[in-house]
């Protein structure tokens, strides 16, 4: 049992400014892998009630997987409690859905996702790849999210969904709206007529989303095309069309967690490549093992750094008692890094096999993104690292203030100056 007077404090959203904390997770996944967090008030937000932080990879998965025992439905899945006026809404979104609800409304969606729909966006993700590395080639440097990766994946998802081009950068507006809410450079401070701050995923302060979204179902039933609001917006499920909060929240869900995903995956997987440059070096010679080398970068770098259930019953986890109400949130960065589960966890390697990681999640809500997400991914390294063969760090990464998104808001790089393609 870790001394009450040394805990790890894995709530802390500033902790993870630093990227993940390995020696903090390392104590929790060896000393009490299912460890009581306290849920500290902090800048203006205040106390919860706690919770069961899990950082093992078998016990992240088996959370993951059983629904019956911890549920995304009953407090929804942030680690933070929402309002209570704003839960009934919030659990509308298939994120926040428990089998069978959650399975009959993610088959809505799934066949939007499928391989061949999939792969059609090949051709366009990959020109737009080289476009944008076209545009910091000749240049030798840049801060690569904000001037490549975070438009990038922008751009991919609003031709997947169908939003207009005129309108993709509200869907940057939004995102940082919601998950940079902890962090100063994005927060934006809503005080309640109760004087606390009001959450940004509150359905109150997303009001212009959930509007534009149900103009845009409506523009797509009367101009439909082959993209996911066009097959939103004409679904039905059990007989009947979605209703205007479902509608919503299947929105809410695309645009964020859709885009965000690989905005924080790209710079990240680059972090962690150009941190191990033997294995940079291996990649060069060897672009075969870009799949490979990408699962490692996922694995070293996860999107995602934690997501919430809620213990159904009473039950045990790795020998611990949990009670039925108990939030349970499991650590995807720790769970990655298990050395029950990956031999020699620290060591980066490109062609590591088998690469079990949790980015992604498991179980029932395992990413439905996570194909699309890998194309952008492949497509957008293959452009820039064969391209800028000797890009290296000009500096430490500047991380988002979250405990939920692994998100970097600056990265500097450098490099030999390059033609623009298709220029001698």
């Amino acid at each position: 049992m870790i001394d009450v007077n040394t805990t790890p404090n894995v709530f802390d959203p500033r902790v993870y400014t630093r990227g993940i904390p390995h020696e903090m997770y390392g104590r929790l996944r060896d000393e009490d892998p299912v460890h009581w967090q306290e849920e500290h008030a902090l800048d203006g937000w205040s106390a919860g009630p706690g919770f069961w932080a899990v950082t093992r990879h078998e016990d992240v998965v088996r959370v993951l997987r059983t629904a019956p025992e911890y549920s995304s439905w009953i407090g929804a899945t942030q680690i933070r409690d929402p309002a209570p006026g704003d839960l009934s809404f919030i659990r509308r979104m298939m994120l926040n859905l428990d089998p069978p609800d959650h399975g009959r409304l993610r088959r809505i969606v799934s066949g939007v996702f499928t391989a061949k729909r999939v792969e059609r966006f090949t051709s366009g993700v990959a020109a737009r790849a080289r476009l944008l590395v076209d545009e910091i080639a000749e240049r030798g440097e840049c801060d690569l999210p904000v001037d490549v990766t975070d438009d990038y994946p922008i751009q991919n998802l609003a031709d997947l969904i169908g939003v207009p081009s005129a309108d993709r950068g509200q869907i940057l507006e939004w995102t940082n709206r919601v998950v940079g809410y902890q962090d100063p450079d994005h927060s934006t401070v809503v005080l309640g007529p109760d004087g606390e701050r009001v959450n940004p995923r509150s359905p109150a302060m997303l009001i212009d989303m959930f509007e534009y979204a149900h103009a845009l179902a409506a523009y797509k039933r009367r101009r439909p095309a082959d993209d996911i609001m066009t097959a939103l917006a004409t679904a039905e499920l059990d007989g009947r069309r979605l209703t205007d909060p479902e509608l919503s929240m299947f929105f809410f869900l695309l645009v964020i967690a859709g885009n965000d995903t690989v905005r924080s995956a790209l710079p990240g997987g680059l972090v962690a490549l150009l941190g191990h440059p033997g294995e940079h070096r291996r990649l060069l010679a060897e672009p075969g093992l870009l799949d490979s080398a990408i699962e490692e970068m996922l694995r070293w770098a996860p999107p995602v750094l934690s997501f919430r259930r809620t213990a159904v019953r009473d039950t045990v986890l790795a020998g611990r008692p949990i009670s039925a109400g108990d939030k349970v949130v499991v650590f995807h960065g720790a769970a990655n890094f298990d050395e029950r589960r990956f031999p020699d966890p620290m060591r980066f390697d490109i062609t590591r096999r088998p690469n079990d990681h949790v980015s992604f999640g498991d179980g029932p809500h395992v990413c439905l993104g996570a194909r699309f997400a890998r194309l952008q991914l492949r497509e957008f390294y293959r452009e820039l690292l064969w391209r800028l063969p000797d890009i290296e760090l000009a500096g430490p990464p500047d991380r988002l203030v979250s405990n939920f998104i692994a998100g970097i808001k600056h990265l500097p790089v450098r490099y030999t100056p390059v033609a623009r393609a298709g220029v001698a």
